[in-house]
C-alpha cells in the first residue's frame, strides 16, 4: 500500500494548524505529510494504522504523529456505511519543527521536547493524565485567539517534555526502512499561493507552476489537501481579510478587493460560510 503526500489547509494569519475533522468518516488515505500531528478523536471508533502499528481507536484517542510518519484512520462499518447516530469528529493539530522560524527548535528551552520529537517518529499514543490535559487543551483551541492557541501549544510541549504515559506505535525497523520527502510540485504550488492570492488565479496558470494538466492537477490538489484548489484559495484569501481587519481601519469594501476578491457581495458570502460572522461582525467582535 503506496502512501500518498497529503496536506491539511492553512489560514496565511496562522503559524501552525488546527483542523476539525467532521463527517459520516474520516476520509484521508493512508498518507504522510512534513507536520507533526496530533490527533484527537472526539467521536467515532474504528482502526488506526501508524507505521506498521494497527490498533483500534475510540472517543478520547489522542495520537502523537512524528513529520514523514505514514497513518490512517479508518471508521468502524457502522461509520463507513452511515449507519451510525453522529458523524465521526476528530480535532487535529499540524506544526513543523520550523513553524515559529528555522532556530526555534534550537533554542535550550525546547531541549528536552526535542526528544520528544525524536520519539514520535515512530508515533505515540497518549494515556492517563497527560491525555487528559492535552486533550482538554485540544478541545479548546478552536474557539481560542492566535496568541491563546499559541500559548496552549506550549503548554502541550511542556507536558510532552516531562511525562512518562505513553506508547509508542511503529517499529524501529519501520522508521528505519521507510522514509518519505515532501515533493517539490507541492512546494512550488503552495509557495505561488501564497504570493499570488491577492490576484486572479486560473486553473490552468497553477497547474502549469505543477507542471500538470488542468483535469490532472484538481485531481492532485483534492487528494493532497482533501479540498478543492478554489476553495483552498478562498480560505487563504479569507484569512489574509482577519489579519487586514485587525489590523487597520480600512474600509470592507477595500479589504475585499486586497484579498483577490473583485465582488464584495462573494466576499461577504465566503467569509460569513467560513467565519460564520459578516466581516463587519468580526471586525467588531475584536473591539475592546
Amino acid at each position: 500500500m503506496k502512501a500518498v503526500e497529503c496536506h491539511l489547509p492553512q489560514d496565511v494569519d496562522k503559524s501552525f494548524i488546527v483542523f476539525r475533522e467532521t463527517g459520516d468518516f474520516f476520509p484521508a488515505p493512508w498518507h504522510y505529510h512534513a507536520h507533526y500531528e496530533f490527533v484527537l478523536v472526539t467521536k467515532s471508533t474504528g482502526r488506526r494504522m501508524v507505521g506498521d502499528h494497527i490498533g483500534y481507536f475510540e472517543e478520547e484517542d489522542l495520537v502523537f504523529i512524528g513529520s514523514l510518519l505514514p497513518h490512517v484512520w479508518v471508521n468502524d462499518p457502522v461509520y463507513l456505511e452511515r449507519r451510525a447516530d453522529h458523524k465521526a469528529d476528530a480535532l487535529v493539530v499540524h506544526f513543523t519543527d520550523d513553524f515559529l522560524g528555522e532556530e526555534f527548535m534550537t533554542i535550550p528551552e525546547i531541549e528536552s521536547f526535542r526528544k520528544v520529537l525524536k520519539l514520535a517518529e515512530r508515533g505515540m499514543t497518549l494515556h492517563g493524565e497527560t491525555r487528559a490535559k492535552i486533550n482538554a487543551l485540544i478541545k479548546n483551541m478552536p474557539g481560542m485567539n492566535g496568541l491563546q492557541r499559541l500559548s496552549s501549544l506550549f503548554l502541550i510541549f511542556d507536558i510532552m517534555s516531562t511525562t512518562n504515559e505513553y506508547d509508542l506505535l511503529a517499529s524501529p525497523l519501520f522508521v528505519q526502512n521507510f522514509h518519505y520527502d515532501c515533493s517539490d510540485r507541492f512546494k512550488k504550488v503552495t509557495g505561488y499561493i501564497m504570493q499570488n492570492f491577492d490576484k486572479e488565479i486560473s486553473l490552468a496558470e497553477i497547474a502549469s507552476v505543477g507542471s500538470m494538466g488542468v483535469t490532472a492537477f484538481c485531481n492532485y490538489f483534492k487528494e493532497q489537501f482533501r479540498v478543492t484548489f478554489v476553495e483552498y484559495l478562498t480560505t487563504v484569501r479569507i484569512g489574509h481579510a482577519c489579519k487586514l481587519l485587525s489590523e487597520n481601519d480600512r474600509n470592507v469594501v477595500e479589504v475585499a478587493y486586497e484579498c483577490g476578491f473583485n465582488n464584495l457581495a462573494n466576499f461577504n458570502r465566503q467569509f460569513k460560510k467560513l467565519k460564520s460572522m459578516t466581516p463587519s461582525d468580526y471586525r467588531r467582535t475584536l473591539i475592546i
